[in-house]
């Protein structure tokens, strides 16, 4: 798992680069990624003496901002210019908080209160999950429905459009709805295509794919309708199979103008490559799979990203979903300039509401 590894090797680098920071280095560099954070200006010995109280001289403050940058901490951009934090440095401040970023009491009830205005309705959670997150940290929402190694039908419906053309509508048990038209070989009306579509509930219901195709092998052939039974049957297993072979179906995303506003992308066509690459169906299941093997929050900043195009951006990523049947992730996408306490607070707390979602698909 390359993600894994990458991921890995920068905890490790974070580490070895740090080494033991005593308490008054680790607050100036907490101080100048919060500021750079803020203001997307390099911070220099001037604005921390004016800013913040540490009790020592400017020089002082100067011999550590050089201490930091020697340990691979910080970065000088222009020689008269103050510090900015590398990806090590900001993985050293990830780490320092990341088991102690709560999402404020007030927040957690407004998320709460605008989850609990829609229904269970998956489609409409994974939409509200990607603008909440969004407006709650000022980045770009990402969410991606929960999806099984399998996929089971919960129930199917099958529509007139004419006496030639049907609706197939395919409704899974982990909330996904798919849809596609049937061209009928004999002309058909509603009546007949609601005994075709009882029949196929008695037979796919809270079936996979090869069930499906194994339950059909068996039916009557002395059924009405069996011709179209059986179209219609092969056509549902294509579906299933079509979307177990899928790593990730889809991404649900807000936000996309907060990031654009970032001055690390005044360039639009940065961010059109970062999401061409997050476009990479096999990239998005990798991801999927390591947030979900790690159970918990996880960050990648900058390098950390294996596609090059996305070294300008961190993501903050948690699973939800049950791991022994469909597993999503709700995650932000920004600059490594990003608010990693809001963002993570957020992602956590709206990971948890979204396993409530997946825990009532499937009782």
């Amino acid at each position: 798992m390359a993600l894994v590894r990458s991921d890995a090797r920068a905890r490790r680098r974070a580490r070895r680069s740090s080494g033991p920071l005593d308490l008054r280095t680790q607050s100036i560099l907490r101080a100048v990624i919060e500021e750079y954070v803020t203001t997307a200006q390099p911070v220099g010995s001037h604005a921390l003496v004016e800013r913040y109280r540490f009790g020592v001289s400017s020089a002082t403050i100067r011999n550590v901002l050089a201490e930091l940058e020697s340990a691979g901490l910080l970065s000088h951009p222009h020689t008269s210019a103050g510090r900015t934090p590398t990806d090590a440095g900001y993985r050293w401040y990830v780490e320092s908080i990341i088991d102690v970023a709560p999402l404020p009491p007030v927040e957690q009830l407004m998320i709460r209160h605008q989850f609990g205005q829609v229904e269970y309705a998956s489609e409409q959670w994974f939409r509200l999950a990607a603008s909440t997150i969004a407006s709650m940290t000022r980045a770009a929402g990402l969410a991606t429905p929960a999806k099984p190694a399998a996929a089971h039908v919960r129930r199917i419906d099958l529509v007139s459009i004419n006496a030639r053309l049907a609706s197939l509508v395919v409704v899974l048990r982990e909330g996904a709805i798919k849809q596609t038209l049937v061209a009928l070989d004999a002309p058909e009306d509603q009546s007949a295509l609601t005994i075709v579509a009882s029949v196929l509930n008695d037979l796919v219901h809270d079936r996979a794919a090869s069930e499906v195709a194994a339950a059909l092998q068996g039916l009557d052939r002395r059924l009405p309708h069996m011709d179209l039974i059986e179209d219609v049957g092969e056509r549902i297993v294509r579906m299933l199979r079509d979307y177990d072979a899928a790593a990730v179906e889809e991404v649900f995303s807000d936000g996309l103008l907060n990031v654009m506003g970032a001055p690390e992308f005044d360039r639009s066509d940065k961010l059109r490559r970062v999401f061409a690459a997050l476009e990479n169906r096999a990239y998005l299941g990798e991801l999927v799979t390591t947030v979900a093997a790690a159970g918990a929050v996880r960050v990648f900043i900058g390098h950390e990203n294996p596609p090059a195009d996305m070294r300008d951006v961190a993501l903050v990523l948690a699973p939800y979903g049950r791991p022994d049947q469909a597993v999503g992730v709700v995650g932000v996408l920004g600059p490594t300039r990003l608010a990693y306490p809001e963002a993570i607070g957020t992602v956590r707390f709206v990971s948890g509401l979204m396993n409530e979602l997946v825990e009532h698909l499937y009782n």
